[in-house]
């Protein structure tokens, strides 16, 4: 009897940890099946080399002396000092932050030109003309399926802005990308302000978002995006020495507003249409653009769904911003390229380019991937803070989201060794 007790509780046991697959992941489309917990043992073997998921990283770890290595090495960061604590900013130095813009603080002025010297310029338009260098912050988000589905859809890639964290907390989701063809940026571990980080702190929320990407694709990125576009030169010259190139925006939808009261939807379709209107207007007939949106929650999602077909018809192009760049070599591992901005455009023209079906995430077709789990042998880029419940008819029970001043609303626990995601 006792033995085969054990037995039956040992299967239901392994049954709940059973190792899932990206493929496996990817084909599911309601969204509390996509926000189940699972494990998979790329995370779970590595868990405990890595700073806490969902915290911000204050220090490196002191047993990870190949990253403290790398940061000790790292010289000449200028003298600026951070412009919080522990990566939430102080509301005192931005009130009495000099008018002169020493530091080239994006937040305090929109500056996107360094003023220390040896710092390339932010990236906050694409140089092809009438081309909208396209992207999403936040992800991985955990019900993105039909949103990815639609995307597969159109044939349309993307760049993407993965918090590390999240990746560590859905790393089937972030495998998707890239098997998917879009482009992985960082947006750091914990979604906090940057200029309020110790020079340690800045560097170990890129360095090790960096490695989590790593560790879940194989791929490793060489940009990024600062969350709530909070940087200054020292954070540009400690991601700069981690060869990360910057990237902001000239347009915001502030979609991310509307999850916690702050924005309607109407007056984010306005910060839409206001692009789409310029883009009539013959504003990037000479130099592209790019605007701020969210991988956050269902209704992010389905608002990137629903102007999807006005922005392919306002732009010529809808490409990652890589893509734009004409960079061909996104990462850092030589044997994963992307196409030429010429050889992307002629791709989808020969394959049908926008088929513009507007059908939504939540009625797109589940299309699933057609490779398997991408790893760490895989061969195959925000506002401001946002607290963003996530919305949609059958997400209601899942709170997503890991910016400052949130609650703590998603549990991370261990059974046999194995991490589970709890959510409350």
């Amino acid at each position: 009897m006792h033995a085969r007790a054990f037995v039956t509780v040992a299967a239901l046991l392994l049954g709940v940890l059973a190792e899932q697959t990206e493929q496996g992941q990817a084909a599911l489309t309601n969204d509390t099946a996509q926000c189940a917990p699972y494990s998979i043992s790329l995370v779970a073997d590595a868990q405990a080399s890595y700073p806490t998921i969902g915290s911000p990283i204050l220090s490196i770890p002191t047993t990870d002396t190949v990253a403290l290595a790398k940061f000790n090495a790292i010289t000449g960061i200028p003298n600026i000092a951070p412009k919080g604590v522990n990566g939430i900013l102080s509301a005192d130095t931005l009130n009495n932050y000099p008018t002169t813009d020493p530091d080239c603080w994006w937040t305090s002025s929109g500056c996107l030109t360094p003023k220390a010297s040896g710092l390339a310029a932010d990236t906050a338009s694409v140089p092809e003309p009438r081309t909208l260098g396209y992207g999403f912050d936040d992800g991985p988000f955990c019900s993105h399926n039909e949103f990815y589905n639609y995307l597969s859809a159109q044939n349309q890639k993307a760049t993407m802005f993965y918090i590390g964290s999240n990746v560590m907390w859905f790393p089937l989701q972030a495998q998707r990308a890239v098997v998917d063809g879009h482009e992985i940026c960082v947006h750091t571990w914990s979604h906090h302000n940057m200029t309020a980080f110790t020079n340690e702190g800045a560097f170990a929320e890129l360095y090790y978002t960096m490695q989590a990407i790593k560790l879940v694709t194989g791929v490793t990125p060489q940009c990024w995006r600062p969350p709530m576009g909070d940087v200054d030169d020292r954070i540009r010259y400690i991601a700069s020495k981690l060869n990360l190139e910057t990237i902001l925006w000239k347009y915001d939808s502030f979609d991310w507003k509307v999850a916690s009261g702050q924005a309607t939807p109407a007056q984010v379709q306005a910060n839409y249409d206001s692009l789409i209107s310029d883009a009539g207007a013959g504003t990037f007939d000479t130099v592209g653009a790019i605007m701020l949106t969210h991988e956050l929650t269902n209704y992010t999602m389905q608002t990137a769904v629903d102007n999807y077909p006005k922005l392919a018809a306002a732009f010529d192009h809808l490409v990652p911003i890589a893509v734009a760049q004409n960079k061909t070599q996104p990462y850092v591992e030589t044997n994963v390229t992307f196409p030429s901005f010429a050889a992307y455009i002629a791709s989808r023209s020969s394959t049908g380019g926008n088929s513009t079906s507007s059908s939504g995430t939540n009625s797109s077709s589940s299309t699933g991937s057609s490779s398997s789990s991408a790893g760490s042998s895989s061969s195959s880029g925000s506002g401001s803070s946002q607290s963003g419940t996530a919305s949609g008819s059958s997400n209601a029970g899942v709170s997503f989201r890991l910016s400052y001043a949130h609650s703590a609303i998603i549990v991370v626990t261990t059974v046999a060794g194995a991490v589970l995601v709890l959510y409350y």
